[in-house]
């Protein structure tokens, strides 16, 4: 039997009992669980950054998100209050649109 040993979708547990086979989940408590956020928000960005296509790096992309708003609840926010933050940061120092690329900055005064 292969072991996963990772964090997955919650009704992952319900797709698998369909097709028969036998598994064994547990619950997380919350410290276990932003650890395992966070390493599959590495694995969800390793396989965006490996995406070969557009549709693969959107599904990708829907996943961190997923991710994200899971991890904005832990730390008490919501994903509302996250995109309110992320508006905020736009107006105060921009977005990414622009596609500056920073080459130097001199220490000179």
């Amino acid at each position: 039997m292969p072991v996963h040993n990772k964090l997955v979708r919650d009704l992952i547990p319900n797709i698998i009992e369909k097709t028969g086979k036998e598994f064994s989940t547990k619950i997380l408590n919350e410290e276990e669980y932003i650890i395992e956020l966070r390493k599959k928000s590495e694995e969800e960005l390793r396989e965006y950054l490996e995406a070969k296509d557009d549709a693969s790096a959107i599904e990708e992309l829907a996943d961190l998100l997923e991710i994200i708003h899971a991890l904005s609840r832990c730390h008490g926010a919501t994903p509302e209050k996250v995109e309110e933050v992320r508006k905020e940061k736009a107006i105060k120092r921009g977005a990414f649109d622009e596609k500056i690329y920073l080459i130097e900055v001199s220490d000179d005064k």
